[in-house]
């Protein structure tokens, strides 16, 4: 029977494993201070190593990947850039953009389907399906990395606007459009140096705007709001780049 190595039980975490033991993965857990390369040693064959943690603890993960299982690595994780598995050797990753809310005591509920590339992709979009959460593949390259970036506009934006408007991303479209586009842009140029490619901004727009009728009343702010605007302007920094709507966020 094939094997699935799951890093990392939280929310989403266990939601994957559901779907994966529906379509008949075995899933083998990995839990916080576990021994990665004792795990490695007793499951050298998975088909799929799902990095469900979160994005903060990601690097720290990936450079602790044993050797056998990098070629297998999935991610899962928001504000996640091809220059974040490319950093730690991993050329080839299962990737899913996952557009589902989950919080503890609710069941999973999608904005949109969650697209998904790479060799396991397929893997990701039965598990899902199976317990009835939508999903799709998409094509590794291009594709994949529009997707990736359109998720990071639509969290980045409503974070990052909703410390100053509060409410839920059909108020701040209401309400406050020419404020979250000015934020939406400067959140564009950071993820355009990022990737050092130019995207189409208002295909993104337009993308962020599904996402917005997928969950209207999809709350804008969050506890770790403040910690991306902090690598936001980390990044700003980095590239030189003005981003004074950001910059009078954190003032």
């Amino acid at each position: 029977m094939q094997e699935t190595i799951i890093i990392g039980l939280g929310q989403l975490g266990r939601v994957f494993a559901g779907g994966l033991l529906r379509v008949g993965s075995t899933v083998v857990p990995v839990n916080r201070g576990d021994d990665m390369n004792a795990v490695a040693a007793a499951h050298p064959d998975p088909q799929l190593v799902l990095v469900a943690v979160g994005e903060t603890d990601l690097h720290a993960v990936l450079a602790a990947l044993p050797p056998n299982w990098k070629s297998r690595v999935g991610l899962i994780q928001n504000e996640l850039l091809p220059r974040d598995w490319l950093a730690h050797g991993i050329e080839n990753p299962t990737v899913i953009s996952v557009w589902l809310e989950k919080k503890k005591g609710t069941d999973a509920r999608p904005l949109i389907a969650s697209p998904a590339a790479g060799p396991a992709a397929d893997l990701l979009v039965r598990a899902l399906a199976s317990i009835e959460l939508p999903a799709c593949n998409v094509a590794s390259g291009d594709e994949l990395l529009f997707e990736l970036v359109r998720k990071n506009v639509y969290i980045l934006t409503t974070n990052l606007a909703g410390l100053k408007t509060g409410g839920t991303v059909n108020e701040l479209w209401r309400k406050h459009e020419p404020f979250a586009r000015q934020v939406a842009t400067e959140v564009m140029d950071i993820q355009d140096w990022l990737t050092g490619a130019r995207h189409d901004r208002e295909r993104l727009i337009a993308g962020m705007l599904e996402a917005f009728e997928g969950d209207p009343n999809h709350g804008c702010t969050g506890r770790s709001a403040p910690a991306r605007l902090a690598r936001a302007l980390q990044h700003a920094d980095a590239a030189g780049l003005a981003v004074p709507t950001l910059r009078a966020l954190q003032s």
